[in-house]
């Protein structure tokens, strides 16, 4: 025998069981994934939806992104979120400002 051949005998079975776990790993694994993919694709939806407020539209996006709205009205990001969400710069720069005021009051 060959020692750098592999031996097909040697190993796991080509052929799976209905019983291996691997199997229900990978199953599992493949379904959490789709589960994630339609979340994101839901979230990506709900971000521009008009049936949100801008104040929910960039909680939307501040979730997906896992970055919160700059405090700066002139950061860049205002452009990208308010592309993004379907809002305004003015609509994103307002909701700073709200934001902004709720921290005052605190």
């Amino acid at each position: 025998m060959n020692q750098y051949k592999p031996n097909p005998a040697l190993g796991r079975p080509s052929n799976s069981s209905p019983e291996d776990p691997m199997m229900d790993f990978r199953a599992r694994l493949v379904h959490q994934q789709a589960e994630a993919a339609e979340r994101r694709r839901m979230d990506l939806a709900e971000q521009s939806s008009r049936l949100k407020t801008a104040e929910e539209r960039i909680r939307i996006w501040e979730r997906i992104h896992e970055v919160t709205l700059p405090k700066d009205p002139a950061h860049r990001l205002v452009e990208i979120i308010a592309a993004n969400t379907g809002l305004s710069d003015s609509e994103v720069r307002e909701e700073q400002q709200r934001r902004a005021g709720v921290r005052a009051a605190i």
